[in-house]
């Protein structure tokens, strides 16, 4: 229930973000997705292939991009490795609705 409910807030929020696009969308759904497989952790570790492959994002720039995106807005909260054997540490945040323009 977690995850559906970060999922449901994160709708909240975005509605009136227009920052937000269709691959933001799903990368956050597929971030939810193997946080619930990491049994809700906080923070958890995640490899961007095996997140890139949940969200069915092709280009590693993309992924970078978005996921930069995402915790720059406040969405998540996203520390980078850097290195190919060790995993990103990744914090799912309460998103809080975006103030309309």
């Amino acid at each position: 229930m977690k995850s559906a409910q970060s999922l449901s807030d994160f709708f909240d929020a975005i509605d009136s973000d227009g920052r937000i696009s269709t691959t933001h969308i799903g990368l956050y759904a597929a971030i939810l997705h193997y946080w619930r497989l990491q049994d809700f952790k906080i923070p958890f570790f995640a490899y961007s292939y095996d997140i890139m492959k949940i969200a069915k994002v092709s280009a590693r720039v993309t992924y970078v991009r978005c996921i930069r995106d995402l915790h720059q807005f406040g969405y998540l909260k996203y520390e980078p490795s850097f290195k190919r054997n060790r995993a990103s540490k990744i914090w799912v945040s309460q998103p809080e609705p975006a103030l309309k323009n």
